[in-house]
């Protein structure tokens, strides 16, 4: 099983949306997947009473649980999971990066997200788990994404080269349970999922051969 987790300390990064988003399009590609929410205010196990398909199977979880709950996954055949996690929770984002395979942090282009990511990733740096930054909400026009990239440079953290733009599809979607690519299996958010879907798919075969030698089951 591999495991992602979705970490940020600055809220409205788009955590849930893009963790939601990804599970369905892993449990499309035949994979089973799950969800594990560690934020109190359950979004992702919200979103999982609105749906009528059966996965992602979505677990409202404590942070103290997550060993236990990552065990169940494992015990029932999951495939993939994701782990989404609460903003200003330093425990238990720790706690999801140590467990995970590779942690995603969204960042949207705006000086207040890129100046709370300096503090995401200097505590993510203590686990050893590989990070990488996406972009989220990136307006159509403007010079946001080249500052945005630049200024991440200062980080030495690799940012993904698929950014997801601001379209009103990836939130009107979650209202009815579903996702992006469900709701408008054509619109460019769908596109950009499946792209940033097949990316951290290949990014994770890298790690895993690195560390093991092997390409992932």
């Amino acid at each position: 099983m591999k495991t992602i987790s979705l970490v940020s300390q600055k809220g409205g990064s788009g955590k849930t949306t893009l963790a939601l988003h990804l599970a369905v399009a892993s449990a499309a590609a035949g994979r089973n997947t799950a969800v594990i929410d560690l934020d109190p205010q359950a979004s992702a196990a919200n979103w999982s009473d609105r749906r009528e398909a059966e996965l992602p199977v979505v677990l409202s979880a404590h942070a103290s649980r997550l060993p236990h709950e990552i065990a169940r996954v494992r015990d029932i055949g999951g495939e993939m999971l994701y782990i989404d996690t609460a903003p200003h929770s330093d425990s238990a984002a720790l706690e999801a990066a140590r467990c995970a395979d590779l942690v995603l942090v969204p960042c949207r282009p705006a000086i207040l997200d890129l100046e709370a990511i300096t503090n995401t990733l200097n505590f993510l740096r203590t686990t050893g788990t590989p990070v990488l930054v996406v972009l989220n909400a990136i307006a159509s026009i403007g010079q946001d994404t080249m500052q945005a990239e630049k200024a991440l440079t200062a980080h030495q953290v690799e940012t993904c080269p698929i950014r997801l733009g601001r379209r009103v599809a990836f939130a009107r979607a979650l209202v009815t349970g579903q996702t992006a690519q469900e709701f408008l299996p054509r619109s460019k958010a769908a596109r950009e999922i499946a792209e940033l879907h097949t990316f951290v798919l290949a990014r994770l075969q890298d790690f895993n051969f690195a560390t093991n030698g092997n390409p992932l089951p």
